[in-house]
């Protein structure tokens, strides 16, 4: 049995036309999917006897949403549970512009990153592209509205689930499905440099947004472990690179935590580490979770750190935070539910 959301629609006609069915059919049936129909028998204008073929050899893996928190700012946080009992979370954000959604590529993470929840318990396993896919699919019947914005900023490391997301990245963008410009999508990483240089050699164009949080090796080290695979400099030389190839804009993202990497000489030094670059500065407040003693800066060391930033001549902007009171932080509320499941 193969989840059709895997498929492009190319690979669906070549799969119906093996099994002995029209190729035509497919565009129907992926015209019924895209639209939120997730039952084979729902799609009515499809012949009853290739609605029992694509049963048999086919399955939409859409997951069970298993709670939805609804914030008082208006972002909706969904627990979503697939065939295999694993459950991931999605982050649905209304803007004046439309709704993005903020979707989860792995299930956990193993990437170590000390500030994030998801990474507590490691890697459980890669999401496929349908997977991926189907948060959006879930969101629009939830919200029964379009979702024109995509971030890959969820639980899991996209690069570290590089195959599965660029046929994501394919999938999302397909005029046969839901047609979302790679213009409107957002993709974040920790840093992995050879799928960095390879991505630019795609020259794909949506936005890549870099986890920097320091601006030398020795802090990141301490708060992300793969800046012991990767230096800074190398991390950059790769951003330069994509920013060349592309000419893309990069978004290096900055968590501030109180008393690790928010004093003056933090923001003169990441200024003068990023100046020249074609690149914005997103400034976070760190998300507070009980398993580290990382605490929020205070409103006015951020107020003076972006000052500094800006003053240097580079966008800086400081990330509205949505949803804090559903814990809409990646990880919190899959490990949350979890536990009481225990």
């Amino acid at each position: 049995m193969q989840n059709i959301l895997d498929l492009t629609l190319d690979e669906l006609k070549a799969k119906l036309v093996d099994l002995g069915e029209s190729s035509f059919r497919a565009k129907q049936i992926l015209d019924w999917v895209y639209k939120g129909v997730f039952d084979f028998s729902n799609m009515n204008n499809i012949p009853i006897k290739t609605r029992e073929t694509l049963k048999s050899n086919f399955y939409i893996g859409v997951p069970s949403l298993i709670h939805e928190y609804q914030s008082k700012d208006g972002t909706i946080k969904i627990l979503l549970q697939f065939g295999d009992g694993n459950i991931i979370e999605s982050v649905i954000m209304k803007y004046k512009h439309g709704y993005s959604i903020c979707v989860s590529t792995q299930v956990g993470c193993r990437m170590g990153c000390k500030f994030c929840a998801s990474t507590l318990e490691g890697i459980v396993r890669n999401l496929t592209a349908g997977e991926i896919l189907s948060q959006i699919l879930v969101a629009q019947k939830l919200i029964q509205n379009r979702i024109s914005n995509v971030v890959l900023m969820g639980s899991g490391e996209p690069l570290d689930n590089y195959d599965h997301v660029l046929k994501f990245l394919e999938l999302v963008n397909a005029e046969y499905g839901l047609n979302i410009s790679h213009r409107h999508i957002t993709l974040s990483t920790c840093g992995i440099v050879p799928k960095i240089l390879d991505l630019a050699n795609r020259k794909l164009q949506l936005t890549l947004a870099i986890s920097l949080h320091a601006y030398n090796d020795e802090k990141r080290k301490a708060i992300m472990p793969v800046a012991n695979k990767y230096s800074i400099n190398e991390l950059l030389e790769a951003c330069k690179y994509y920013v060349s190839v592309t000419g893309r804009r990069i978004t290096f993202e900055y968590a501030l935590v109180n008393g690790v990497n928010d004093s003056e000489e933090d923001a003169v030094a990441l200024a003068k580490l990023l100046r020249g670059m074609l690149c914005h500065i997103n400034l976070i407040p760190v998300n507070e979770i009980k398993e580290n003693d990382f605490k929020k800066s205070p409103e006015e060391r951020i107020s003076k750190f972006m000052n500094i930033i800006k003053k240097s001549g580079i966008e800086v902007t400081v990330r509205r935070e949505m949803g804090s009171d559903i814990n809409a932080a990646c990880g919190q509320l899959r490990r949350s539910y979890i536990k009481t499941q225990n």
